[in-house]
């Protein structure tokens, strides 16, 4: 198996409409462990968000695009209360399904989940200080990709982060062995190696995102794309 190109035909079991719905959940309930240790967030916290919102020295309104079953935000929300930053928290999804189990969370009365999107978003005149999404980028075909990291830019007024995998065999490797005791009873091994082969390299998507996206890496093995949002142009 070749990792040199994206493998743009593979689909993830857990975009299947049709997957099965224990399986699903158990694996979006799992991803609080999973992206605790690989997505990197905290230290983006840490090192962007938690001085950027703390500038803005107003409460400040957070939102996550395709936010899955809610850990990441949740993750957010509980860190930046505990430092004292005031913020209304949003995370939405297109798919009943992951806002069901977002919704169960033991989340801060900061964050609310809404089954909706962008597009839906932009229409009913939403706006906010921060935009970011996690593992939705390598999802996401060309036009989609287009149309995602538009939209997310007209959503901000302030900042947008979209993080992501970086493909490569030392992550594929890795993961390989990493993930087998949290596998069970879940996609995650499945869909995670699917989501490496489908990953874009730094240098890949500063070429398909152009300017004025800057793609950085923040953390081993993966990608963080940033730019200025357009609500306040």
């Amino acid at each position: 198996m070749s990792l040199a190109e994206r493998d743009v035909a593979l689909r993830e079991l857990m975009d299947d409409p049709e997957c099965d719905p224990e399986l699903l959940r158990a694996t979006l309930r799992r991803f609080d462990t999973i992206n605790r240790v690989v997505s990197g967030w905290g230290h983006i916290y840490r090192s962007r968000i938690r001085p950027y919102l703390s500038a803005l020295d107003r409460p400040a309104r957070v939102l996550d695009l395709g936010c899955g079953g809610g850990d990441v935000m949740t993750h957010l929300a509980g860190r930046a209360e505990r430092d004292g930053l005031r913020a209304e928290w949003i995370g939405v999804d297109p798919d009943p399904r992951a806002i069901e189990v977002a919704t169960a969370r033991d989340a801060p009365t900061s964050v609310r989940f809404v089954c909706t999107d962008s597009s839906r978003l932009l229409a009913d005149g939403e706006r906010f200080d921060l935009v970011l999404s996690n593992h939705v980028l390598h999802h996401l075909s060309p036009d989609d990709l287009d149309v995602f990291t538009d939209e997310s830019r007209r959503l901000s007024q302030g900042l947008v982060m979209h993080g992501d995998i970086e493909r490569g065999r030392v992550a594929y490797g890795l993961y390989t062995v990493w993930i087998t005791p949290f596998a069970p009873g879940t996609f995650l091994r499945t869909d995670g190696l699917r989501s490496i082969r489908r990953s874009y390299r730094q240098a890949e998507l500063a070429d398909v995102l152009g300017s004025p996206w800057r793609i950085e890496r923040p953390f081993p093995f993966r990608v963080l794309a940033v730019a200025p949002g357009l609500a306040g142009d």
